[in-house]
């Protein structure tokens, strides 16, 4: 069943990165708004006059709470109908016409298989709500590797609350990596960092966030190590 379009005010904005900011949306309409860490909500958005063409999707940053504020992650694109909108229009106290919680890009049900969270850019954000959730609730895991792309360390979303997340939880190890700068941790690509990881072949799941030219390689790539295409799961942004 799709859920019904409602409203959502503007509380809080923060700015994450130079291009990323972080808005948190409250849902008045929904006192206890249910969802699972990875779901998104679709914000219809005045840039188009086709109801379709201005559908933009996000996914849900915050973990739930059994609150009715929700984090969203949203990135600046040059010249993107729905940034540029709300970058430049949305503020505090601004109004959001949305619907949601969608998707099956969850968690499962018992964490058995070493988890590869694998992301770039903004596609952080369902990882973020998933890692604080079993983090609070005390879910148990097995090993959770969290694989984080980026050009440069000032595009790094969330890097301290990742830090910390990975002295708090067993099993939890942070891997970002840039590939536009020399620093003290990985360089390049992420690609490099799960094939290392997973190169003894172990049970384990793939949840690959981010741009389809990420997605698509590490589905081949993670094919090409022999697990099935069943071990993986994505979310396909842009």
């Amino acid at each position: 069943m799709i859920p019904q379009w409602q409203t959502g005010i503007v509380k809080r904005i923060e700015q994450a990165t130079h291009n990323t900011r972080s808005y948190w949306i409250e849902l008045p309409e929904t006192p206890a708004f249910d969802f699972k860490p990875g779901q998104f909500v679709t914000l219809d958005l005045p840039i188009h006059e086709q109801r379709n063409k201005r559908w933009r999707s996000y996914s849900i940053a915050s973990m739930p709470d059994g609150g009715n504020i929700i984090e969203l992650l949203i990135v600046y694109v040059e010249g993107g109908a729905a940034s540029n909108y709300i970058f430049n229009n949305v503020v505090v106290g601004s109004e959001f016409t949305l619907r949601g919680p969608q998707g099956n890009f969850v968690l499962p049900e018992a964490i058995e298989k070493t988890l590869y969270l694998i992301c770039t850019g903004t596609g952080i954000a369902p990882f973020h709500s998933m890692l604080q959730y079993i983090n609070y609730h005390n879910i148990p895991h097995n090993q959770i590797h969290l694989i984080f792309g980026c050009r440069n360390r000032k595009d790094l979303l969330y890097d301290e609350p990742m830090r910390e997340l990975e002295k708090m939880m067993p099993e939890f190890t942070y891997h970002p990596t840039l590939s536009r700068e020399d620093w003290e941790g990985y360089k390049g690509y992420v690609h490099a960092i799960y094939e290392d990881l997973a190169q003894n072949h172990g049970p384990a799941m793939f949840m690959l966030c981010g741009w389809r030219a990420m997605i698509d390689e590490a589905r081949e790539r993670i094919v090409a190590m022999g697990y099935d295409k069943k071990d993986i799961h994505l979310e396909l942004y842009g």
